[in-house]
C-alpha cells in the first residue's frame, strides 16, 4: 500500500486548503473497498453483500435494508411505513400466519432479540440474527424469508386488523414528553418541508382506519429491488450463498414506471429559528442548538476526502466536549450537561448540523445557552491548542489500533452494520486494515490549524436553529424568543480569550509503592484459572482467553458493602459512589485524569454496593500497568475536591428537581414503597436528599471500605500473559494494606412484601393509559437447575403473552417478564410482569396474565414452547462461552455464592421436562405472595 502514502499527502494538502468539507471531498482519490466482502447487484436492481466471518461460530446474520421510510408517506398514509414493518411478521407467501416466527423460534432465533426490525424517517431495516447455520436448511429458509419480505407479503385483512391494535398500543407506550415535543417542533424546524411531519409512528386515525388496499399499494410502490439491499454475514460459504441469492431473488420483477425515491432538501435560514415548547411530563430543561450546513452528497463519500473529514470532525467533537465537561466541574456550573458534535440535522439526511445539546438548570436557560454558545464561538475564533489536538489524536489512533488488533475477533453484527450503512448512505467500507493504514499516514500530516479552519466552516453566522424544551410547570420562568436571540447576539459580540490548556506532567503514581510477593500459585480446575495468593492476603484468579486480542477485564471485591452502614446514613449511601469519585485520584482532578490517560485503554472504577465493595476495570494488554496504577489509587488516594463536590450537588439537584413529572417515576415510587414495605434503603434518590450529603462522611465511609484489602479477591480474564503481569500484580496489589479484618455483609431485612396485595390509583397523564405491574416472590433454593427453570419460566410466559395479549388481543405493544433468584440474604425468587394498555382493556388482559401463570403451574407448557426455549438457551450458552464478560461473571459467581453455573448447564437444560417446569411453577406461585399495582390515566372529560 505504498501508493497510499502519496494519496494521503494529497488528502492533507486539499484538507488544509479547503474552505469547506465538500470542496476537498470532490477532489480526493477513492477509498478502497474491503476485498473480504462480496458486493453484487441482480438484474432487477437488488444489491447484495456477503461476507465469511467465523464469530460466532456456526452463526450468520441475515438483513434486508430498504431505502424507504416515513418520509415517503403522504398525509393520508401517515404510519403506513411502520405498519408495513409490523406486517412482515404476520404472514408471507412461504410462511403464512405466524409460521415465520414459529419456525425461527424453533431453531433458537428469539423474536425481539434475534428477529426484529425498525422503521425510521428514511429507511426500514429487518434482521434475523445469530441464526444457527450448521445445517443448510436455516440458510435457505432465512433467504426465503428475506425474499418474502422483499416481494411476497400476504397482507391479509384479518392480520391487518389485528395489528392495528398492536400499533395503537405501541403509540400509547411511546407517547412520551419527548415524542410530543418533537411533533410540535418539527414544523418549526423544517418549515415548508416534508420533514415537518415525518415521525414513523404516524397518525392513529390513519392507522385505525386506512383501507386494506392502501397498505397493499404502498407496499407495491416502495418495496422493490432497486431500493433493497440484503446483507448476509457469518460462518457461511460465500460462493454458495451468492448462488442461492441469484436463484431465489431473481424472480422478483424489476419495477416499471417506478415512482422516484426523492431525498427531500432542507431549506437554509438566514435569521435564527427559535422554538420554545413545554410539556407537563418533561423532567428537565433542554436546549438543542443546531448550526446547519451542507451535507456530503452520497456520491462524494467514496473518496479519501470524506475519510479525512470524518477524522477531523471526530477530533473537533472530542476537544470541544472536553472543554464543555471541564466547565461542568466548576463549583457553580452554568449547566447540568452539555455536549457537541457534527451530525445529521435532527431527522434529515439532506442537511448536517454542528449540534449542541444542553441540559439547563431551572430558571437559568440564558446562562446555559450563553455558556454553550460561548465555547463553540471560542473554538470557532481561536481554534484548539496543539496539546489538545495531540491528546485527541492519540485517543483516536488508540481506538483505531484497538480495532485493528481485534480485526480477526469481530462479530457478524459489526460487519452487518457497516454494509447496511454503505447501502443506505454510501458510507465507506475500506476494512480495518485499509482504514488503519490510511489514518496512521494521514493523521500525523494534518496540523491543528487545519481543524481550526474546518471549525469556521461548521459554525457560521447563518443557519442557526435553537430549540428550547422544558417542563410545563408553575414557577418555572422561560425566556421569550427575543431574549434568546439577544443572548445569541451578545455572545457573538463578546470579547473572548483563547482557551488555555492546563496539562500536568506528573506521573500517575508519584511514589512507587513497596510492593509484595506472590506466596502461593495453584491451578483451579473447576474455574479453569490460575490462582495466586499475595503476601498481603489478596487472592488473584487469572483466566487466559483468546476471545479478544485487546481486552483484559478485571473485578476485585470483598464482602461488607454499604450494608454495614446504618440506615441513618441513607442519603450518603445513595450518593456514595458518585461523590467519592468526583474529586479524581491522587494529584489529579477528574479533568486532569482524563488528560493524563489520553491514548491509553485502561480504566478502574470503585463501587460500594449493598453487600460488597468492588473495583471494576478493563484495559489493553499493553496498558495493564496503568489499570493497576488506577486500582492502587482507588484504594489509597481518593482525592477531595470541594469545587467538584459543589458542582455535583448543583447538577444532581437540578437533574432530580422535576423527576416526579414523569408518570413512570410515580409508578416506580409506588412499586418500591409497596414491594419493599417502605424500607428506607429501597427509596429513590430525590432532590431533597442532596442537601443531606456530608462530603467528609462519604470520604470516611469510602475509606473504611477500601482501607483493608486483605480479604479482596481479584479476577482477571482476557488476553493475559501471566508471567508479564505478575510483577505489576505484586507491585500494586501486593502493596495494598491488610488490616486482617474478618467481615461479611449485614442482613438489613430488605424483604419483599408477603401475601396478596392490590393497589390501583389514578395518575393523570397526557396519554390515556393503564400501566400494570405484577410481582411474585417467595422461597426458592439457589442452584443451577432452579436458575435455569426460572429463566425458562420467564421465557415461556413471554411467548404466551406475546401470542395471547399482543397478537390475539392487540392489547399491548409488549409484556415485559423478568425473573431471578437470589442467594443472599436468604435464598428466594422474584418474578415481575409489566405492560401498558388501554384502561378499558386492563381487566381482561390481567385475567389472561394471571390465567397463564395458573395454567403453567397446573399443567406446565407445550412441548413446542419448551423446545423453543431450550434451543435459544443452548444457542446463547454456546455464544457466551466465547465472551470474556461471561467468564468473569462465572468466576465471580463461584467466589461470591459458591455456585458453579456453567459446567453442567447443557446437560441440565437438555434434561428438563415439562413436568419439571410444572413442578417448579407450582412451587413458586403457590406461595401466594403477589403484588398487583395499577396506575391509570383515564380519558379526559371534554
Amino acid at each position: 500500500m505504498k501508493h497510499l502514502f502519496l494519496t494521503c499527502k494529497v488528502a492533507f494538502a486539499f484538507f488544509f486548503c479547503a474552505q469547506t468539507s465538500i470542496t476537498f471531498a470532490q477532489q480526493m482519490p477513492p477509498v478502497p473497498v474491503d476485498t473480504k466482502v462480496r458486493i453484487g447487484k441482480l438484474e432487477n436492481g437488488l444489491t447484495y453483500y456477503i461476507r465469511k466471518n467465523n464469530l460466532p461460530e456456526k452463526r450468520a446474520d441475515f438483513y434486508i435494508a430498504q431505502k424507504v421510510g416515513a418520509i415517503q408517506e403522504e398525509p393520508s398514509q401517515r404510519g403506513l411505513a411502520h405498519f408495513l414493518e409490523h406486517m412482515c411478521f404476520n404472514g408471507t407467501k412461504h410462511f403464512p400466519g405466524s409460521q415465520l416466527k414459529e419456525y425461527l423460534e424453533s431453531i433458537g432465533v428469539k423474536f425481539g432479540e434475534n428477529l426484529n426490525a425498525y422503521t425510521s424517517v428514511d429507511e426500514t431495516v429487518y434482521n434475523i440474527s445469530n441464526v444457527p447455520v450448521h445445517r443448510e436448511g436455516p440458510i435457505d429458509s432465512c433467504l426465503l424469508i428475506l425474499h418474502d419480505w422483499s416481494n411476497d407479503l400476504l397482507l391479509e385483512e384479518k392480520e391487518i386488523d389485528k395489528e392495528r391494535g398492536v400499533i395503537h398500543e405501541e403509540w400509547r407506550t411511546r407517547m412520551s414528553a419527548n415524542q410530543r415535543l418533537q411533533e410540535k417542533a418539527l414544523p418549526q424546524m423544517f418549515p415548508g418541508s416534508k420533514y415537518a411531519d415525518c415521525l414513523p409512528i404516524g397518525n392513529m386515525d390513519v392507522v385505525d382506519n386506512f383501507k386494506y388496499q392502501t397498505l397493499r399499494d404502498y407496499y407495491e410502490t416502495w418495496y422493490r429491488p432497486d431500493l433493497q439491499g440484503i446483507v448476509i454475514v457469518g460462518d457461511i460459504d460465500v460462493d454458495q450463498v451468492e448462488a442461492k441469492i441469484k436463484k431465489i431473488f431473481s424472480d422478483i420483477p424489476a419495477p416499471t414506471n417506478a415512482k422516484e425515491r426523492v431525498y427531500y432538501p432542507v431549506n437554509n435560514n438566514k435569521e435564527p429559528i427559535v422554538i420554545i415548547e413545554k410539556d407537563k411530563e418533561l423532567p428537565n430543561v433542554q436546549l438543542l442548538i443546531f448550526n446547519k450546513h451542507d451535507y456530503t452528497p452520497l456520491e462524494q463519500k467514496n473518496n479519501l476526502g470524506y475519510v479525512v473529514e470524518n477524522y477531523a470532525k471526530s477530533l473537533i467533537s472530542n476537544m470541544l466536549n472536553a472543554r464543555l465537561n471541564e466547565l461542568v466541574q466548576t463549583a457553580n456550573p452554568p449547566y447540568v450537561f452539555a455536549q457537541s458534535g457534527d451530525e445529521e440535522f435532527f431527522v434529515a439526511k439532506t442537511k448536517d448540523a454542528f449540534t449542541s445539546i444542553v441540559i439547563c438548570k431551572e430558571n437559568e436557560v440564558e446562562q446555559g445557552l450563553a455558556a454553550a454558545l460561548r465555547e463553540v464561538e471560542r473554538a470557532r475564533r481561536f481554534g484548539f491548542t496543539e496539546s489538545e489536538y495531540n491528546r485527541a489524536k492519540s485517543e483516536y489512533l488508540r481506538h483505531l489500533e484497538s480495532a485493528y488488533n481485534e480485526r480477526d475477533k469481530n462479530k457478524n453484527e459489526s460487519y452487518v452494520q457497516q454494509y447496511v450503512r454503505h447501502f443506505l448512505d454510501n458510507e465507506p467500507i475500506p476494512g480495518i486494515e485499509n482504514e488503519y493504514t490510511i489514518l496512521n499516514q494521514i493523521a500525523p500530516a494534518i496540523p491543528v490549524q487545519a481543524l481550526n479552519q474546518m471549525m469556521q466552516s461548521l459554525v457560521t453566522d447563518s443557519n442557526l436553529v435553537v430549540a428550547l424544551f422544558g417542563p410545563d410547570k408553575e414557577g418555572i420562568k422561560y425566556p421569550e424568543k427575543e431574549q434568546l436571540l439577544d443572548v445569541i447576539t451578545k455572545v457573538k459580540a463578546e470579547e473572548l480569550t483563547a482557551y488555555v490548556d492546563k496539562v500536568s506532567n506528573e506521573p500517575l503514581v508519584a511514589n512507587k509503592p513497596k510492593g509484595g510477593k506472590i506466596v502461593k500459585t495453584q491451578n483451579n480446575s473447576i474455574l479453569g484459572t490460575t490462582e495466586l495468593t499475595l503476601s498481603n492476603g489478596i487472592k488473584v484468579y487469572l483466566k487466559k482467553t483468546e476471545f479478544k486480542a485487546d481486552e483484559i477485564l478485571m473485578k476485585g471485591f470483598s464482602l461488607g458493602g454499604s450494608s454495614l452502614f446504618p440506615d441513618t446514613e441513607i442519603a450518603n449511601i445513595m450518593n456514595l459512589n458518585d461523590v467519592a469519585a468526583v474529586g479524581g485520584l491522587g494529584k489529579f482532578s477528574t479533568t486532569e485524569l482524563e488528560k493524563v490517560l489520553a491514548g491509553k485503554k485502561a480504566s478502574a472504577s470503585a463501587n460500594i454496593g449493598d453487600k460488597t465493595e468492588a473495583i471494576n476495570g478493563s484495559c489493553s494488554p499493553k496498558d495493564f500497568e496503568t489499570m493497576m496504577q488506577l486500582t492502587y489509587l482507588r484504594f489509597t488516594e481518593p482525592r477531595k475536591d470541594l469545587d467538584a463536590f459543589s458542582s455535583y450537588k448543583t447538577r444532581t439537584k437540578a437533574a432530580l428537581q422535576n423527576q416526579e413529572l414523569q408518570p413512570m417515576v410515580t409508578l416506580v415510587d409506588s412499586i418500591q414503597q409497596i414491594v419493599y414495605n417502605k424500607h428506607p434503603r429501597k427509596q429513590r434518590l430525590k432532590a431533597a436528599n442532596i442537601d443531606q450529603i456530608d462530603y467528609d462522611k462519604i470520604l470516611s465511609m469510602y475509606g473504611d471500605r477500601f482501607k483493608d484489602a486483605g480479604d479482596f479477591k481479584f479476577i482477571f480474564v482476557g488476553n493475559i500473559e501471566i508471567d508479564s503481569i505478575k510483577p505489576y500484580i505484586e507491585l500494586y496489589l501486593g502493596s495494598l494494606p491488610n488490616l486482617k479484618r474478618k467481615e461479611t455483609f449485614k442482613d438489613n431485612k430488605t424483604y419483599f412484601k408477603k401475601g396478596l396485595y392490590k393497589s390501583e390509583f389514578i395518575k393523570e397523564q397526557e396519554a390515556v393509559k393503564a400501566s400494570e405491574f405484577v410481582f411474585y416472590n417467595g422461597n426458592c433454593s439457589y442452584n443451577l437447575k432452579n436458575n435455569i427453570l426460572m429463566s425458562m419460566t420467564e421465557q415461556i410466559l413471554t411467548l404466551l403473552y406475546t401470542e395471547k395479549v399482543r397478537e390475539e388481543e392487540g392489547g399491548t405493544y409488549g409484556v415485559y417478564v423478568s425473573g431471578e433468584l437470589d442467594k443472599f440474604p436468604k435464598e428466594s425468587y422474584n418474578l415481575q410482569i409489566m405492560f401498558d394498555t388501554d384502561p378499558a382493556k386492563k381487566d381482561k388482559l390481567m385475567q389472561i396474565i394471571l390465567g397463564e401463570i395458573q395454567q403453567i403451574a397446573d399443567k406446565g407448557t407445550t412441548q413446542e414452547n419448551l423446545s423453543k426455549v431450550k434451543e435459544f438457551m443452548l444457542k446463547k450458552h454456546t455464544e457466551n462461552q466465547k465472551e470474556n464478560g461471561y467468564w468473569l461473571g462465572q468466576i465471580d459467581e463461584m467466589l461470591f455464592t459458591g455456585s458453579d453455573m456453567s459446567n453442567e448447564y447443557v446437560n441440565i437444560v437438555n434434561a428438563i421436562s415439562n413436568a419439571d417446569i410444572q413442578k417448579f411453577a407450582s412451587e413458586i406461585f403457590s406461595q401466594n405472595n403477589r403484588v398487583e399495582i395499577s396506575m391509570i390515566s383515564p380519558e379526559k372529560k371534554k
